[in-house]
């Protein structure tokens, strides 16, 4: 008989051995799912209401709005960093009591209620809020590698500064843009209170579950490229010739939609070539309009025959009144041999040349005719 009662002592052992484990798995799964007083994680497991009551309902959620810190004007060709403040203005507009008081205000319940009702008013708060900056736009590029921008949490009345670099391009019309920042958080959409049955999934500690919501916004951010003018050269005339000066003909053409005053190209000449006078005042160049500078252009006799890129610039006073310069513009200008020309050292070397060949030859002449007049004399 003794060993039947051995048999199931230990059948009992075993069964209170598995149930213990499993309690200790419950316990170790089930407790990082669940929120508490100190634990702010969106991403849990929600127990069943059974083993939660809700006393309180908030109306209210976060509300995101951006802006660009300074300026929001930029320049053609301009790789800027953006800076764009996030900031949450959201609001609480009330509550609402879903289970009455059963017990007066000193109750157990009531100080639940109070309790998860300082909870509730956590609902206006960002969660893991990620922000996209995305250009529609083929004149401004977003880089990619700050285009992404993610903040933890952003309570209400706070504010949190995105950094974003953003490239111009130098042939982008003047005028107004828009950037998108597509922005998705989540926030607290309810918060219940734990009952002591959550003690059933192995819990001793747990007073709240909150339940979160995810929200995606597109924000919008203006901006603006300045209008200010852009030269080309349109025609150049004129060549250059080894040894010689001569008048470089150079048209410039303002491209852009703003007025360039009193503008003054500049020519910047380097060695074997030179110049008298570099600057030419061109005066004011409306929109679509050209002007034409002279330029005297000296090079050397032993200039090399090639093209020849000489360096130029348009220096004029914005519509601001500051002064402003051009970016460079190249003006091609070729180079020509110069005419052989027989020098007087040259002719002076010929006709000596010329001379002496004479002289020698009228020498060997009359030398003949000395010998001639000597042989004739003998026959005589």
């Amino acid at each position: 008989m003794k060993e039947p009662r051995n048999q199931a002592t230990q059948k009992i052992i075993k069964t209170f051995a598995i149930i213990a484990v499993l309690f200790a798995v419950i316990s170790i799964t089930a407790a990082p799912a669940l929120g508490n007083d100190d634990d702010d994680e969106v991403n849990f497991i929600i127990p069943e209401h059974g083993y939660t009551m809700d006393y309180y309902r908030s109306y209210g959620e976060p509300i995101i709005q951006a802006s660009i810190v300074g300026d929001p004007e930029f320049k053609r060709g301009e790789i800027a960093g953006l800076q764009v403040k996030i900031v949450n203005k959201g609001y609480i507009e009330g509550f609402k009591r879903l289970n009455a008081d059963q017990g007066g205000d000193n109750s157990t319940e009531e100080l639940l209620a109070v309790a998860e009702l300082e909870e509730e008013k956590e609902c206006t708060t960002t969660k893991d809020l990620k922000a996209t900056l995305v250009s529609e736009t083929e004149y401004i590029e977003v880089d990619p590698v700050t285009s992404v921008q993610d903040v933890e949490e952003i309570e209400t009345g706070h504010t949190q500064t995105l950094r974003f670099t953003i490239k111009i391009d130098g042939d982008t019309p003047a005028g107004n843009y828009e950037l998108l920042l597509p922005v998705s958080y989540e926030y607290q959409a309810n918060v219940r209170t734990a009952t002591p049955a959550v003690i059933n999934l192995g819990l001793t500690d747990t007073e709240f579950t909150r339940e979160y919501t995810t929200k995606n916004t597109v924000l919008s951010l203006p901006v603006s490229i300045e209008s200010e003018p852009k030269f080309e050269v349109t025609e150049v005339s004129g060549n250059l010739k080894q040894g010689e000066t001569n008048v470089v003909e150079v048209t410039y053409t303002n491209t852009r939609e703003i007025t360039a005053e009193d503008a003054m190209a500049r020519i910047i000449v380097m060695s074997p070539l030179s110049t008298g006078k570099s600057i030419v005042r061109l005066g004011d160049i409306g929109p679509g309009e050209s002007k034409t500078a002279l330029f005297e252009i000296s090079a050397d006799q032993d200039a090399v025959v090639k093209k020849y890129g000489i360096d130029s610039e348009i220096k004029y006073i914005d519509e601001e009144g500051e002064t402003s310069f051009s970016k460079n513009l190249k003006v091609n200008v070729p180079l020509e041999a110069s005419e052989k020309k027989i020098s007087i050292t040259g002719i002076a070397i010929v006709l000596i040349i010329l001379i002496s060949l004479y002289q020698i030859i009228n020498m060997h002449r009359k030398r003949n005719q000395n010998n001639e007049n000597s042989s004739g004399d003998d026959n005589e």
